[in-house]
């Protein structure tokens, strides 16, 4: 059924063409939307019409004019499911009336077949359909079939998921091309035509400018992952999956991005696949039976700075404004701890690797 803003704005038209006054009924006889609260005095009147309303084909255009009020119903196919009331004094009531079914009827029309296309496109990401249903469901929405898409998967940061969803169907949903559905509360799921001259640097500028977009005109605050490009409808599932993977993948090993890319997840996306077992089984060899949770903040925070100035002494110290001594101290008491010495790049890497491993064993509850 159509929203109460989509009837106030047609009953509006409607009066201002016409110069009568509308409103529109449900078939329970309650009033929806109304151009001058005075309608309301026909209540009796329009009950009585609709409870005529069963008995008529949506064939006949059931209507009825008494003096200055017209009563016109309109069918969503063959069911009757709202009712039009016109009042005022004027020779072309019918003729009105008539038009403002039209229009009505023609917003229905519309309406089921957006929605249609919603439905088909959330089956087909969770791959609820078989091969020949897609394309056939295809064909007839005019949907095209082989052209290159991908998919972005759009995450609030907090729920404001109704902000993406308008914003996006503004930007996008205009053609049979680009599609924008809601997954739940806080996801929001973009499939993107492409030009055939996209590359996956286009890709993360559309990513971008779709961060900035909703910062600014939604003030929401958006993480994007996207998956791989594909060239068939059909696939359109694989690259939803992808991009979902690269969210989860995001949350435990790179919280600070607000941009995820399925094809540039490097060693989180092969950690994030590997089974709980091998995990722990790995974390007891680097760290002797002892947990992750064993260093303090201030050793983490030493050993991840000497990381991100590959392994500079100097550079460390002075970001950190520490004594080079004092920097050489905390090292040494993760070496002491772990036996590995992080001033050497394959025990760097050993312990960059076993951190990375906690924390996926930490999301997944292991």
């Amino acid at each position: 059924m159509l929203s109460n803003q989509i009837l106030h704005k047609a009953v509006q038209d409607i009066k201002r063409i016409t110069g009568l006054e509308c409103a529109v009924w449900d078939m329970k006889g309650i009033c929806l939307v109304m151009t001058n609260e005075r309608m309301t005095s026909l209540d009796q009147a329009v009950a009585k019409f609709c409870g005529a309303a069963p008995t008529v084909s949506a064939e006949e255009l059931l209507f009825r004019i008494e003096k200055d009020v017209g009563m016109f119903l309109v069918h969503d196919d063959e069911d009757p499911c709202y009712s039009l009331v016109l009042k005022g004094g004027s020779p072309q009531m019918e003729m009105a009336g008539r038009l403002g079914v039209s229009q009505l009827e023609n917003l229905l029309f519309a309406y089921k077949e957006k929605m249609d296309k919603n439905r088909f496109i959330q089956n087909l990401i969770l791959d609820n359909m078989l091969l020949v249903d897609v394309y056939n469901q295809a064909k007839k929405m005019k949907i095209p079939v082989e052209l290159r898409r991908t998919v972005f998967l759009i995450e609030a940061r907090n729920e404001a998921e109704n902000l993406i969803l308008e914003t996006l169907k503004g930007l996008y949903a205009t053609g049979t091309k680009d599609f924008v559905t809601a997954v739940d509360e806080r996801h929001v799921i973009l499939v993107k035509a492409l030009e055939n001259t996209d590359d996956y640097l286009q890709l993360d500028q559309i990513a971008r400018e779709l961060v900035d977009t909703l910062n600014m005109e939604a003030m929401v605050s958006v993480r994007i992952a996207y998956g791989t490009i594909i060239s068939e409808l059909k696939d359109v599932s694989k690259s939803y999956k992808e991009a979902d993977m690269a969210l989860e993948v995001g949350r435990v090993f790179y919280a600070d991005k607000n941009i995820l890319a399925y094809n540039e997840l490097g060693i989180g996306r092969l950690i994030h696949q590997l089974p709980a077992s091998l995990c722990s089984m790995f974390l007891n060899e680097v760290f002797e039976g002892n947990t992750a949770d064993q260093f303090e903040e201030e050793e983490l925070i030493t050993v991840y700075t000497f990381f991100d100035n590959n392994l500079n002494i100097s550079e460390t110290a002075r970001q950190l404004y520490v004594h080079r001594n004092t920097l050489v101290y905390r090292l040494e008491k993760i070496q002491k701890r772990t036996g590995l010495d992080v001033r050497v790049f394959e025990d760097a890497l050993t312990f960059k690797i076993a951190m990375m491993v906690a924390d996926h064993m930490k999301y997944i509850g292991g």
